[in-house]
């Protein structure tokens, strides 16, 4: 009967942790989701939120720089919330509180308790990174948690040896393909994983290969959309890499990067995570999940060698930062586990101080001087002149509606005879779908331009007899016009450098845009 008793109340503890853990997990999910929601509105709309919202004007299975899905998302968005930021903002927003809840459930999965799960979700709520990744709608926020959630159904596979989840695997990387390429890596990283381990049984499992078919099946019709338009995001990538438009990273740099903008109090974590795929974990004589840590390397070090971006990278930390929770939690002993509560108040008030860098929580001015105080600057990504923000985010976020206004002004003050002929003809999509998101209450007709799917849309009716350029060089224009005037000039102090132009009216181009439509194409 005692040991009864005791057995109960071993049960009855474990329990209750289990549910504390479940609250404090969920409650650090619902804090993401509010840090998000109740920024919405300090800045205006992101250039590539304007272009998402162009795209799901014209649904399709591809686009030129990006496969369907977020053209979907804002669809369905816009159709139950409007055109609001908080209508297009609030699937980030939820992505950023389910990859946060994932990840906690993943520390579960690889044996962290209450502790080991907090701070894994924690570092997802504080990451510079994911403030910035969760707070616009881009297909950025939803890599996090597509990746979060394959890894969690791969750990599930080797913990109960169910191989029929491979089908789900295949679904949600099916998905994932679907939302951005990058996926193929992530699911080229999970292969070498299991090659490299005893989890490489698996691929005698039919399972495993129905879901690799699943996956490509999911992603077919882009595939087959991208054939039939001559692949252009090749086409795409080329000239990026051509053009030098984005920052070179050497080695030391992009880790630095990685470090900045994972938020540096949260590199003890995904470090820890890390080692303890190869070293720290043990079930019987093997290491059970060491295939994620090849996954997080195969990622980590292809960009490395590529010479990518930063953020590429940053989808795949929520593996580092669950198994880091773990690795801390049992790793940090009597008598020092003090430093557990000491550390975790150190994550959560250096985020604090950092997040103005990716959130916008303070004014424009006041992000100005939070900078120059404390002698902060995000790395630029590509080549840009951002203006007196110093940050490409923040500077994309402002003087869109202003370009709309300054257009109307120029096209109603045509005669009305020659506007209802004009062309507005954006130098990128940014301008173009500025003028689509923001023209309509000014009377704008619908923008062309030559710039990414943009170009796939054509110059509608228009032949190029009177067109007013935005962002265009006025001797360049002339060479090409029998006539060019200014008629109104485009400027925010907050906004890119290169978003101050003046508004040309070109009459008379040299070519008809209905027949030499595609001299006009560039993908860049």
């Amino acid at each position: 009967m005692a040991e009864q008793t005791s057995e109960n109340q071993a049960m009855n503890d474990t329990q209750r942790r289990t549910t504390g853990a479940r609250i404090a997990v969920g409650a650090i999910a619902l804090a993401a989701f509010l840090v998000q929601i109740l920024t919405i509105h300090r800045y205006g709309i992101f250039r590539d939120e304007l272009y998402y919202v162009a795209c799901s004007k014209h649904l399709a299975w591809g686009y030129v720089d990006q496969p369907p899905l977020i053209a979907l998302v804002t669809w369905m968005e816009r159709l139950v919330g409007g055109d609001s930021l908080l209508s297009l903002r609030f699937s980030p927003a939820l992505s950023g509180a389910a990859t946060a809840w994932l990840t906690g459930l993943l520390a579960w999965r690889l044996g962290a308790r209450t502790y080991g799960q907090a701070l894994a979700a924690i570092c997802v709520l504080v990451s510079l990174g994911y403030l910035a990744f969760f707070h616009l709608l881009t297909m950025n926020a939803f890599e996090p948690v597509l990746w979060t959630l394959a890894a969690y159904v791969v750990v599930g596979i080797i913990q109960t040896g169910n191989q029929k989840l491979w089908i789900a695997f295949g679904a949600i990387c099916g998905i994932g393909l679907e939302n951005k390429y990058s996926m193929l890596l992530f699911g080229f990283g999970v292969v070498v994983g299991l090659l490299l381990t005893p989890e490489r049984k698996a691929f005698k499992e039919p399972s495993i290969w129905i879901g690799g078919a699943l996956a490509m099946l999911i992603w077919m019709p882009n595939v087959i959309w991208n054939f039939r338009h001559h692949w252009p995001f090749l086409e795409l990538m080329a000239n990026v890499r051509t053009s030098g438009r984005d920052v070179a990273l050497n080695p030391l740099a992009f880790v630095i990067q990685q470090i900045l903008f994972m938020s540096p109090q949260t590199a003890p974590v995904w470090l820890c995570g890390i080692i303890w795929y190869f070293r720290g974990q043990k079930d019987g004589m093997r290491r059970r999940y060491t295939a994620l840590g090849w996954n997080f390397l195969v990622v980590f070090l292809v960009y490395l060698m590529l010479h990518g971006k930063a953020y590429y990278v940053w989808p795949i930390y929520p593996i580092a930062f669950a198994a880091g929770g773990a690795a801390i939690e049992q790793w940090v002993k009597a008598p020092f586990t003090w430093l557990k509560p000491v550390y975790l108040a150190t994550v959560l008030a250096t985020g604090v101080l950092l997040a103005p860098m990716t959130l916008p929580v303070l004014s424009p001015s006041q992000f100005i001087a939070y900078e120059l105080k404390f002698h902060l600057a995000a790395p630029p990504i590509e080549h840009q002149p951002l203006g007196p923000l110093e940050q490409q985010l923040y500077a994309d976020m402002f003087g869109w509606d202003e370009m709309a206004h300054e257009t109307a002004n120029a096209y109603n003050a045509l005669p009305p005879d020659v506007r209802a002929k004009t062309a507005i003809a954006g130098s990128n999509y940014g301008e173009a779908a500025a003028i689509d998101y923001f023209g309509p209450p000014y009377g704008l007709p619908p923008a062309i331009a030559g710039h990414q799917s943009y170009y796939l849309w054509g110059p509608r009716e228009y032949t190029g007899e009177s067109i007013l350029f935005l962002g265009e060089d006025a001797e360049e224009l002339s060479k090409r016009c029998r006539s060019v005037e200014t008629v109104g000039h485009v400027f925010d102090p907050l906004s890119r450098e290169d978003e101050h132009f003046d508004i040309l009216w070109c009459r008379g181009f040299n070519i008809d845009l209905q027949t030499e439509w595609p001299r006009a194409k560039h993908y860049d």
